[in-house]
């Protein structure tokens, strides 16, 4: 199979190696409002819409009803509007120090243009987020092609496919069998497959995996190999393709 394009995710995927940036605002968040989120709680819905991630945790059966506790009455869409705009805040304050490139993007993303691939992005962050991660990013030597946020489709993000048109459109693809999708998210996985073509989860440094540089770095190998295959197990799960431990696989289904 040929390819035109890949259609990478930011956080987790190329930049903010185990995707904490998001983590430490939503936990913030949840805890001005009397409720410690788990990081299982936090990490199940990553890489939808912000807002769309918040609801979804209100909706989690062990937050709903501490939120009932602490505030006397099941959770409205106006506290998922509060509880989302502190964590956007949140978010912004600290994001720019969370767009660091992972490892081994930089070499691979220069080997892909040089097969004559497209890169594009798609991301669960706004605009406005995006206004600091993207320049933060180019100046540590990662920049796609371009880039769309749910802002430019009508706030429909993950696991609706419509970013990844945009994506097309913008590099004037035509194919989506020639079109990869590579994130670290369940919501990467099937906003791929929504769109039709194929995606792959990257392991090492994902969100899925949870774990900083160090943390990874430092468990045996059988460790990390068992830690593989459970990751690789909840993407094939959620319709992946195919999984790779870094971004330098993608090289290898490429060629």
């Amino acid at each position: 199979m040929k390819y035109d394009s890949i259609i990478f995710d930011w956080a987790g995927t190329t930049v903010d190696y185990g995707c904490f940036a998001p983590v430490k605002a939503f936990i913030e968040a949840f805890e001005a409002f009397g409720i410690t989120p788990t990081l299982e709680e936090v990490r199940e819905p990553m890489g939808m819409l912000k807002i769309d991630h918040v609801r979804t945790m209100l909706s989690m059966e062990r937050i709903s009803k501490l939120w009932e506790e602490k505030h006397g009455k099941a959770w409205t869409e106006k506290d998922v509007k509060k509880v989302y705009e502190l964590s956007e805040k949140k978010i912004l304050e600290i994001v720019d120090q969370f767009a660091e490139p992972k490892p081994y993007v930089k070499e691979t993303i220069a080997e892909l243009r040089k097969m004559g691939l497209k890169i594009g992005s798609t991301t669960g962050y706004t605009d406005e987020m995006m206004d600091i991660v993207v320049p933060a990013a180019k100046e540590a030597g990662y920049e796609p092609d371009c880039w769309f946020s749910p802002d430019s489709v009508g706030k429909c993000g993950r696991p609706y496919p419509y970013m990844i048109f945009k994506n097309m459109q913008e590099l004037k693809l035509q194919d989506v069998s020639r079109v990869m999708k590579v994130g670290d998210t369940v919501s990467d996985i099937k906003e791929g497959k929504n769109a039709g073509m194929v995606s792959v989860g990257i392991v090492e440094g994902s969100s899925v995996m949870g774990l900083t540089e160090e943390e990874y770095n430092a468990l045996p190998e059988a460790v990390q190999d068992a830690l593989y295959h459970k990751v690789a197990g909840i993407y094939y799960a959620a319709g992946a393709d195919h999984v790779v431990k870094d971004i330098r696989g993608i090289l290898h289904l490429i060629k």
